[in-house]
């Protein structure tokens, strides 16, 4: 029953996402969560001990998370499970990342660099269309797992506290997770958390890249087993190599931070770099995953409850 409303849930956010009018009025459970970080942030991160406070600041945020989701389930019983489709990003991902390739497929260049600059935190303010295209094609990797794959497979496993737990700890991660003089111990038990519960979502969805590739199955996972070791994260290489066999181009590489160049090693660095139409390819085997996810889901479901 899980896994078959979890699979609802993913369909009703690709459908509607998050309402512009719901997200002006009220904002959205994530950016509920990210306050709560920021606040915390604020107020204990300082003085001594702080791998201590970020550990507690972590498990508060955490609880904040999950201690509605439990009441919920106890109101409304499995149905609640549906109430997870906000803190899925399908359908917001697929927007951004195209919001990228319309411009970036007509020359216009500066929109191109608006758009992905939304959507990463590296510097491509002078960026051209091969770093633009390689950095959307990440992006669209990466958070096909963080942003989708891991939330629903959460979702299906422990129901709306599993899924509640999973934003809590990606939220953490993407706020105070980094390896910063103010962060590095604050946020450690965050970062490392966020590894723990994403090995599975990562390495799911490169096989599910794979699996949407088509005629291309084989070189994408065979990518992503060579390359994902290449990616500084233990867990963003695999979906990011897997769409780079793929698609046939290399992905990751230098680039540009505010304060420093950032000397990341290639993904399939002997293919070409990606350009307009490898990131359309890209969103079409993304949607193409997200489709074999669902019906995967409701198999699961109509086996389990048989």
């Amino acid at each position: 029953m899980t896994a078959l409303l979890a699979a609802i849930a993913l369909m009703l956010d690709a459908v509607i996402g998050w309402p512009d009018p719901v997200f002006r009025r009220i904002g959205h459970p994530v950016t509920w969560l990210g306050a709560l970080v920021d606040l915390l942030d604020r107020r204990w991160n300082r003085g001594g001990a702080r791998a201590a406070r970020g550990i507690a600041a972590s498990l508060v945020v955490i609880a904040a998370a999950v201690l509605p989701a439990l009441v919920l389930v106890w109101l409304l019983g499995p149905v609640a499970v549906l109430l997870g489709w906000p803190l899925i990003a399908a359908r917001s991902l697929w927007l951004h990342v195209a919001a990228v390739a319309r411009p970036l497929a007509a020359g216009r260049l500066n929109d191109a660099r608006q758009a992905t600059a939304m959507i990463v935190g590296r510097d491509v303010s002078q960026a051209e269309a091969p770093a633009l295209s390689r950095a959307a094609l990440e992006s669209l990797a990466e958070n096909a797992s963080d942003g989708v794959v891991a939330p629903v497979f959460w979702l299906a496993v422990a129901g709306l506290p599993g899924i509640a737990a999973y934003k809590a700890i990606n939220t953490l991660d993407s706020m105070i997770g980094h390896r910063t003089p103010r962060h590095d111990e604050f946020g450690r038990f965050a970062a490392r958390l966020d590894d723990v519960v994403n090995w599975i979502p990562a390495r799911l969805t490169a096989l599910l890249i794979a699996l949407a590739a088509a005629g291309r199955a084989g070189a994408a996972w065979a990518c992503a087993r060579r390359d994902a070791k290449r990616h500084r994260s233990p867990n963003a290489g695999w979906p990011e190599s897997a769409m780079a066999g793929a698609l046939n181009v290399r992905l990751s590489g230098p680039r540009v931070y505010a304060d420093r160049i950032s000397e990341e090693p290639w993904l399939n660095r002997t293919a070409p770099d990606p350009d307009a139409e490898s990131l359309w390819q890209g969103l079409r085997i993304y949607r193409r995953a997200m489709a074999i996810l669902a019906a995967a889901l409701v198999v699961v479901g109509i086996v389990w409850l048989g």
